[in-house]
């Protein structure tokens, strides 16, 4: 009986184990084929990341196949990680289908379309990050049905609509992070009931509305990121000071009113708090001395006035504190030198007076100093880099006099000086020129005296890039270790009592872009090593005492644009040479002992007449001063032959001139023939391949069929551009460019094609023109974009259609939204990219004059760390080309800067770039200066005349901002980050004032 009965219990075991090893690996064989699902819903992608996912390895699921973890009971999927892994396309309703889910992540990727509302099946689901992708509609799911989520991570995509009321239902939520997206109207005053939240980030949307008292029921917080790009009406409720483990408080840029409530005294937790950038008023309230863990305190670009209260002296922890761009008045408090942890004090554009306390600094952890454009006076604190670690340095634009402190010459932090416009005085400290790191020095208009480089090591390799010292009192010679600033880029020394002869060591400047000696009392000769100088593009010697004749070697400057060696006594003729420097296109040689005659060919014939001035031996043909008459008041004699020769010359040019045309024709006629065969001859080419970058209801027959004379819309920077309508009813513009036949320096010449595909193929962003599908063969690509039926801004400011179509709140909005836009590009895009031809031609605008930025044919991607890119060839359109980028061909996001600014110019104005202001030459930068003396108190002056019943206020801030884009030196320009928020700053016209 024992025998049969062992038998049968043991083919039950067998059974059982059996039918379980079954149920598993059909269960890892479902989730696999789940998973291979989703996989199939991605683009195909270079990325190996998902090689393991396999469903011939199915039984490896939970061991072998990336981002997946499992329960180690029931082998269900629990976790899908698949953060960081470039993954792109959309995300296929199968996700749900792993019922057991409990972390989802996608992170950090390129997952486009909606995101599957079904997600409430994955009721177990506890964590979910989708951030940092680029999902797009709204986020109303039936939050009900997730009660175990935890965390909602939803940052930095394209979501669009109202903020979901339903996550107020997510009683047990930790985290919610629903910023950097597009969710407008308010903030649901529900969100205050979710009582365990310790994060919450709305910041960087497009909410309205008052900030909900309800959120100070949060007490559970300790993160709060309200700020950038929300426009909020009202003020700071009171109610947020019972949010009482607050630690990061961030409500900066969101147009906040009124005073700053006392009640955020009673967040004793707090370790950082951003108020900056919006329109508070009133006093600081003495209250916030009592945040004594404040580490980070900014109030930065306000209208808070009165005194810095005492109180501030028990922020023993404060490492930074912000409060430039207000209207504080009175002493610098004396406790601030006392604070043993600041690291950075910006308090410039202010109305401080008295001294500066003299004990900042001794804290040893002194970084940074900016009390510019203040009432300051005094001496500089001898103790600003006791510890050895300042690194910026700006005082300008205050009363302070006295020397500059010995010890800065030891500061071998330091990297930025700018002490300019103040009554300094004695000598430069020993070895400050040389400092290791220093790499921007202004000391302009000043009393500054005594030698230049007194007792600097020649020795030291120096980083400095610009050096200002002009209008002080420096006299000496200029010594030979001036060469050894190979990395300078700005010298800048005019207006001195330098003397003796310019060393020809200067030639060692290899990087200088502009060189000022001018009003000195250097003698001698221009050193012809001076040539040596490559990149210079602006040279001025005028006023000094300097003799002998012009190098020629001048000429070999490629790239010079400005020469002025005005009133002098140079002598000798005037090298022919200068005539083929093609960008040469200002020069003064006036006032000198020139003598014979000036050339009449190249360059010389654009330069003014007034350029040639007091030289009495100086002649011209056909002047008011020929040649013949002042031949015997030359000092040269000459034999009589030269006039039969100028006679002669001219005939021969004009044979040479006709052979050389015949010989174009010919050419030109023989390559038409040649090319019209080779069409003919080629119609293997014709097959039309179509590449969709969205979901498209029409095919390339479709596209091809619009390509039609009549359908042309607009050239632009790289091709034609023809309007169409789809079969759908979808109205598409088809921009037809030619393919690259391949070049010899292994560079791309494919009119942009590459670069606009590499961008906007993958870019999705409001205000940047969608690019739909390529459609190409191998001889044409076509460009398919979305239509923007009111053309380019460029067109209604200046076409046909009459800029009175554009008041001033659409010019400012549209104003508003490109900055925004070349601000994602600059800041936001990965890689990150430059557009290097932003002109109003290249701004669109949607049926609701939404404006969006085009035109990617020129864009390049900016190299890691930000570095100025060495460009082949001049590109961008004339009047918008940023100087340095003209004349070095060297480029970084602030040459885009530079444009911007251009049109924020003609947005004022109404004027064009270029060609609107009577004089050859000038361009609207130039002309609004002159007009307005650069202070924006002169908009009024330059405003378009078209426009009516413009604010001021509003006025006067983008002109402002328009100035700062236009700076001659990029390190000037802002941010396109910091263009936006100056720009919605527009209706609060005193938050910044001009530097």
């Amino acid at each position: 009986m024992k025998l049969p009965f062992l038998i049968t219990f043991l083919f039950f075991v067998l059974f059982t184990c059996c039918h379980s090893n079954n149920s598993h690996f059909n269960s890892l064989k479902k989730q696999a084929s789940i998973l291979i699902s989703l996989k199939q819903s991605f683009k195909p992608s270079d990325h190996p990341s998902l090689d393991s996912w396999n469903h011939l390895h199915y039984p490896s699921l939970c061991s072998n196949w990336t981002g997946i973890e499992c329960d180690t009971t029931t082998s269900s999927i629990i976790s899908l990680d698949l953060s960081n892994l470039n993954l792109s396309g959309t995300l296929s309703p199968e996700i749900t289908q792993l019922r057991s889910l409990q972390n989802l992540s996608l992170a950090g990727n390129g997952f486009s379309g909606a995101f599957p509302k079904q997600v409430h099946e994955l009721s177990d689901l506890r964590v979910l990050n989708i951030s940092n992708n680029m999902f797009d509609g709204g986020l109303e799911f039936d939050f009900a049905m997730l009660k175990s989520l935890r965390v909602l991570d939803a940052y930095n995509n394209n979501f669009t609509g109202l903020l979901p009321v339903g996550v107020s239902r997510l009683s047990g939520l930790n985290h919610l992070n629903l910023g950097g997206n597009y969710f407008s109207g308010e903030i649901p005053a529900d969100y205050g009931r979710l009582s365990r939240l310790t994060f919450l980030h709305l910041g960087g949307n497009d909410l309205r509305g008052f900030v909900p008292r309800e959120l100070g029921n949060l007490t559970s917080l300790n993160e709060l990121l309200l700020g950038y790009f929300n426009q909020f009406s009202g003020g700071i409720p009171a109610e947020f000071g019972g949010m009482v483990r607050l630690v990061h408080l961030d409500l900066s840029n969101c147009g906040l009113e009124g005073e700053i409530p006392k009640e955020l005294g009673n967040l004793t937790n707090l370790d950082t708090l951003f108020l900056q950038t919006n329109r508070l008023v009133g006093l600081i309230p003495f209250e916030l001395g009592n945040l004594v863990n404040l580490k980070y305190l900014d109030l930065s670009n306000n209208q808070i006035a009165g005194e810095v209260p005492p109180e501030l002296s028990a922020l023993k922890e404060l490492r930074i504190l912000n409060l430039f761009i207000n209207r504080l008045h009175g002493d610098i408090s004396m406790f601030v030198a006392e604070l043993p942890n600041l690291e950075v004090l910006n308090l410039w554009d202010n109305n401080f007076t008295g001294i500066i306390p003299p004990n900042l600094g001794r804290n040893g952890r002194l970084k940074q100093l900016d009390l510019s454009t203040n009432k300051l006076t005094g001496v500089i604190p001898k103790f600003l880099c006791f510890g050895r670690k300042l690194e910026t340095l700006i005082l300008f634009n205050n009363f302070l006099f006295g020397s500059l402190p010995d010890d800065l010459g030891k500061c071998r932090s330091l990297g930025r000086v700018r002490l300019g416009q103040n009554y300094l005085s004695g000598s430069l400290p020993n070895g400050f020129l040389y400092l290791p790191e220093l790499s921007l020095v202004e000391l302009q208009n000043n009393y500054l005296a005594g030698l230049m480089l007194e007792g600097s090591n020649p020795n030291v390799n120096s980083r400095l890039a610009q050096l200002n010292l002009s209008n002080n009192r420096l006299s000496g010679v200029l010594p030979a270790s001036i060469g050894n600033f190979s990395e300078i880029k700005i010298l800048l020394l005019d207006g001195n009592k330098l003397s003796g002869e310019v060393p020809p060591e200067i030639g060692g400047l290899r990087s200088v872009l502009k060189m000022d000696l001018s009003r000195n009392k250097f003698s001698g000769g221009i050193p012809p090593e001076i040539a040596r100088c490559s990149s210079l593009t602006y040279l001025d010697l005028s006023r000094n005492e300097l003799t002998g004749s012009i190098p020629p070697r001048i000429s070999e400057l490629r790239i010079l644009n400005y020469l002025n060696v005005s009133w002098n006594h140079l002598a000798g003729t005037l090298p022919d040479e200068f005539g083929s420097m093609k960008s040469l296109t200002a020069a003064d040689f006036s006032y000198n002992n020139f003598s014979g005659s000036i050339p009449e060919t190249g360059q010389y014939s654009v330069f003014k007449s007034t350029s040639f001035e007091g030289n009495p031996y100086l002649c011209r043909p056909f002047s008011n001063r020929p040649c013949h008459d002042s031949a015997s008041d030359s000092p040269r004699e000459t034999d009589g032959q030269p006039d039969n020769k100028t006679t002669k010359v001219p005939a021969r040019y004009k044979l040479v001139f006709a052979l050389g045309l015949l010989v174009c024709s010919l050419a030109f006629v023989i390559l038409a023939v040649i090319k019209t065969r080779k069409m003919r001859t080629a119609p293997s080419k014709s097959s039309w391949k179509l590449t969709a970058f969205q979901k498209l209801e029409f095919g390339s027959e479709d596209i091809l069929e619009c390509l039609k004379d009549n359908n042309v819309i607009g050239q632009g920077g790289a091709g034609v551009v023809y309007g169409g309508t789809m079969p759908n009813g979808e109205q598409v513009a088809i921009k037809k460019l030619g393919t690259s036949k391949g070049n010899n320096n292994g560079c791309s010449h494919d009119s942009g094609l590459s670069a606009e595909i590499q961008t906007l193929g993958r870019i999705r962003h409001r205000y940047i023109v969608r690019l739909m599908a390529l459609c190409s063969n191998k001889e044409t690509n076509l460009l398919v974009y979305e239509y923007m039926p009111n053309g380019s801004l460029g067109e209604l400011l200046h076409g046909k259609k009459g800029g009175c179509v554009l008041k001033w709140d659409m010019r400012l909005k549209i104003a508003i939204e490109a900055a925004t836009g070349l601000c994602y590009l600059h800041h936001d895009c990965s890689p990150l990219i430059i557009h290097r031809d932003v002109k109003s031609n290249n701004i669109l605008l949607s049926s609701d004059f939404e404006a969006h930025v085009a035109d990617f044919g020129l864009a390049k991607f900016l190299q890691e760390g930000g570095a100025s890119e060495c460009m082949s060839a001049i590109a961008g359109s004339y009047g918008y080309i940023a100087p340095e980028y003209a004349y070095t061909l060297k480029i970084d996001e602030k040459s885009d800067v530079y444009s911007y600014g251009v049109v924020l110019l003609e947005l004022i104005t109404g004027r064009r770039p270029v060609g609107d202001f009577g004089e050859d030459g000038l361009d609207i930068v130039r002309w609004s200066k002159m007009q307005t003396n650069g202070t924006k108190e002169g908009v009024g002056k330059i405003l378009d005349e078209r426009l009516k019943k413009v604010p001021m206020d509003e006025a006067k801030q983008v002109f402002f901002v328009a100035m700062l884009c236009v700076q001659e030196h990029n390190v000037e320009r802002p941010t396109m980050r910091e263009v936006v928020q100056m720009l919605a700053q527009a209706k609060n016209p005193n938050a910044f004032q001009m530097r």
